[in-house]
Formats: structure tokens, sequence, C-alpha cells
């Protein structure tokens, strides 16, 4: 991958500091998808659950049922069961609560956007292997576009953290509404119709769903 494209790339690290929580915790529409990231994801709360589960059931039968009732094999199976069903139940409740339905929508934006950034990588290949240097407008017009799609992927991140956080501090932030479309769309009228041109399409649509993710962020605060 060449190096502006590298540069274009949102890490986990950056997201863990834009968000505030770890991104591979979110369960989003690209983890499901693959089926690697899926079956990670799957594993990690196994273990965690089955933890948790031992850990309550351990105290719960040390601390009140030996000393009541003593030795119940079967009525420890039986609590076993039952916290495990707390758990899974308790967790599902604590993502509802902790990932906000936007937060999940702009993660979303953001594997869209890694996509086009591994599209015009491949781009980059096929034109490396065909030893062509055509269409290298389209290229830095694309390069372009991501740069102001990143911009206003960052502002939705930031917006979202600080209406999670503390609203009030968004008085200070308003330069955070801004944003790149009307840099795209120009981007887009000026672009030919080589395949860059296609992911400068797709750039614009990430950043109007983004947009669209800010606004109901914005009847939020009404």
């Amino acid at each position: 991958m060449q190096p502006d494209l590298l540069g274009l790339e949102i890490t986990k690290g950056e997201l863990r500091r834009l968000t505030g929580i770890n991104p591979s915790n979110v369960l989003r529409r690209a983890i499901m998808e693959n089926r690697e990231q899926r079956l990670g994801f799957l594993m990690k709360e196994v273990r965690v659950t089955l933890l948790l589960s031992l850990i309550i059931t351990g105290l719960i039968y040390a601390l009140i049922i030996l000393p009541t009732i003593g030795s119940a094999i079967g009525l420890g199976i039986v609590l076993l069961i039952v916290v495990s069903l707390a758990v899974v139940i308790g967790r599902w409740l604590w993502r509802r609560f902790t990932y906000s339905k936007t937060l999940i929508n702009l993660l979303n934006e953001v594997d869209r956007y890694h996509a086009v950034i591994q599209a015009v990588d491949y781009l980059d290949q096929l034109a490396a292997s065909d030893n062509s240097a055509s269409n290298i407008n389209d290229r830095e017009t694309a390069i372009a576009a991501l740069q102001f799609t990143r911009e206003d992927i960052v502002r939705a991140l930031k917006i979202e953290r600080l209406l999670r956080d503390n609203k009030k501090l968004l008085a200070d932030n308003q330069e955070l509404f801004d944003n790149n479309l009307d840099n795209l769309q120009a981007l887009q009228v000026s672009s030919q119709t080589s395949e860059y041109a296609q992911t400068l399409n797709q750039s614009l649509q990430i950043d109007l769903d983004v947009q669209s993710q800010i606004r109901k962020l914005q009847q939020s605060l009404r």
C-alpha cells in the first residue's frame, strides 16, 4: 500500500482515542460478515461469559448454599445454568446501553471507508502491474475525496463522544458541525469515468451517510 493511503487509515488506536471504547468490542456489520472476525468475537464472548459465570456461581455456592444446605451438586449445576443465562442477558443489555446505535452506525461507516481504501490500493496494484501512468489525476482526486471523508468521519466520532460524555462541551466546538460535502461534490463533478472515479462516488455516499448520523445527533440536542 502506498504511503498516502496508509496515512488515510483510521487505526484502532485512533478509534479508541476518538470514541473512548475498544472498537473490537462493538459487534457490527463488518465483524458479522467476516468469518474469522465473527468467530473470534464469539469465542471471546464465550470465554468472558464462562469466566464470569464460574466466578459468580462459585461465590454463591460457597457463601450461601454450602453454609445453609450443604453439598448440593445438582443445585450447583442448575445455578451455573441460571447464572450463565443471566450473564448473557446482562452483557447484551450492557452493550445496548453502552454502545449507541449512532456509534455502531459510525463504526460501520469507518469499515466502509477502509474498504474504499482497499479498493484504491487494489487499483494501484493493477496500474503498477500494467506499468500504466494513466488515470493519475483521477487517483489524486480519489485520494482527496478520502481525505475529506476521513475528516468528516473524525468530526462525527468526536461529536458522538461529546454528546455521550459532556453535551455542554459542544457549545465550544461548533466547528465540528462543518463538513466537506461541497468539496466532495465538486470533486465528483470534475472526475472522469475511470475506476478511481467510482471510489470517489463511494466516498461521497459514505460522507452523506455520516452527515445523516450527525443530523440525528443534532436532533437529540433539542
